[in-house]
């Protein structure tokens, strides 16, 4: 059987079209089949942006700054008019859309092919889309994902808003003013902070003990402390029962609590995008939300491979975007790529951002023995940009081996996005934790705090009673040997 192409692509997601963009970098033939993309992604990052601005308006007066008006009234009050902020919005998602058109794959040599479309065995594997047999080499799943709906009583009925639709569906005159969330995903925090600042009640009901439960417990503490700083209200170890809704407001049951609210926003987790490419057929197999992959992203049938959150786990856009190169150089070339996700680091985009990179401290003390794993800490208060720019809420967070090898770490802070790809950097590349204590960075600047958690690390060394009994004894002998 003669092949089409290198490579199919079934996309749907901004992962796809990454993938068949760095696939004809590669000079391979590629056919991307995809119905539409979700910028949802895109619209939150804006608005989130927005909320930050209005904030630190807000702050202002902290700094001496103050605002002033022509009526008699002696307060200024920072306000968004909705309708012009829903505009603004809009026309950065239509810049990053046109960027990533269709036209522009075309133009870069992607076959790019709209439908729905299965896989199919016989007589040969191929994908069928729009009545065309598309036969490649390989395959490449990059469908994406739709969010996952818990079954709750009365929910369907009721009505809620989920990741996928909640801008979209926001192009009233005005915000619903009362909101509930539930579930807690790194999304899930950002839009309940983000509504927050803008003047609406929220509610964030989680079912778990933390606020998100893969991060390290430190970390979480202090993000749940600014959410409800910011006047989020935080219920954890709390499940919802019941939806309900009378009359023109909507109700729902989280344990002994029975909450009113305008609108209901669903952000429990993500459900990949399967159903219809008829997986079973060609044997590939999937488990709860996650299709079944090896260390190669390839999945039970070799020929296909996956990437991003149709194989499961939080929705990243640069995880995804990594596991599509690894899945990529094994699908064209030879399957000898393993994915390591040891030192790709991840963001939760609150205010201040959360980052983190490699294990946390509970992990590392059970792959570890704990007298080997050090824990390096070092506050933002302690850092002089911080200072001067107002930003003291923060923690940078060192895991590190004895020997200075860097385990992982964790930064919630202002340009916390920044200092974990350092960090990560750092990790990747095997260098020792004694090199970021020596970084020198720019001063003042946000990497000063880094440079102190490092420092740290030194600071451990020193403290071994072998060390300052050697140091004293050197600094001694110099002292008498200079007279």
């Amino acid at each position: 059987m003669t092949t089409d192409y290198d490579v199919v692509i079934i996309g749907g997601s901004l992962t796809g079209r990454y993938a068949a963009l760095a696939a004809t970098q590669l000079h391979a033939t590629v056919a991307l089949v995809e119905s539409q993309v979700n910028y949802g992604f895109i619209h939150h990052q804006t608005m989130s942006e927005i909320s930050k601005l209005t904030q630190g308006l807000s702050d202002a007066v902290n700094f001496g700054i103050h605002a002033t008006q022509a009526n008699t009234s002696d307060k200024c009050q920072i306000s968004i008019a909705w309708q012009e902020t829903m505009q603004y919005t809009h026309g950065i998602v239509s810049n990053i859309q046109e960027q990533n058109s269709p036209a522009i794959l075309a133009a870069q040599g992607v076959d790019v092919i709209f439908g729905k479309g299965q896989f199919q065995s016989s007589p040969h594997l191929a994908f069928t889309v729009n009545n065309r047999l598309l036969r490649g080499r390989t395959y490449l799943l990059a469908s994406g994902s739709h969010p996952a709906i818990p079954e709750i009583n009365g929910l369907q009925t009721t009505g809620y808003l989920t990741l996928s639709n909640i801008w979209q569906s926001l192009k009233k005159s005005t915000l619903p003013k009362n909101w509930v969330i539930i579930g807690g995903v790194p999304q899930s925090i950002e839009i309940a902070q983000t509504l927050a600042r803008l003047s609406c009640s929220v509610t964030l009901v989680v079912k778990h003990s933390s606020i998100l439960p893969y991060i390290d417990p430190e970390i979480a503490q202090l993000l749940q402390a600014q959410l409800e700083v910011d006047g989020v209200r935080v219920l954890t170890q709390t499940p919802v029962t019941q939806a309900m809704r009378i009359e023109d407001k909507k109700w729902i049951q989280a344990a002994d609590k029975a909450i009113e609210t305008d609108e209901i926003l669903v952000a429990i987790g993500q459900q990949p995008n399967i159903e219809s490419l008829n997986l079973a057929a060609v044997g590939v197999k999937w488990q709860r939300r996650r299709l079944v992959v090896n260390d190669k992203l390839q999945t039970t049938n070799r020929r296909i491979y996956a990437c991003g959150d149709v194989i499961g786990g939080y929705d990243f856009g640069n995880v995804a975007n990594y596991e599509a190169k690894i899945a990529l150089n094994n699908a064209l070339f030879f399957p000898r790529f393993p994915v390591n996700y040891q030192c790709i680091p991840w963001a939760v985009f609150s205010d201040p951002i959360l980052a983190q990179v490699g294990l946390t401290e509970a992990q590392a003390k059970r792959r570890f023995s704990r007298n080997e794993v050090l824990v390096l800490r070092q506050y933002y208060k302690s850092a002089t940009f911080a200072q001067i720019r107002g930003d003291t809420t923060g923690i940078c967070k060192l895991i590190v081996l004895r020997n200075g090898e860097i385990l992982g770490a964790a930064v919630l802070g202002t340009e916390a996005r920044e200092l974990i790809n350092l960090i990560a950097l750092a990790m990747s590349q095997k260098i020792p934790v004694k090199h970021l204590a020596n970084l020198s960075a720019v001063y003042p600047s946000y990497s000063e705090i880094l440079e102190q958690t490092a420092q740290e690390w030194s600071n451990h060394r020193l403290s071994n009673n072998a060390i300052q009994d050697f140091l004293e004894g050197f600094f001694h002998f110099r002292r008498n040997w200079n007279l």
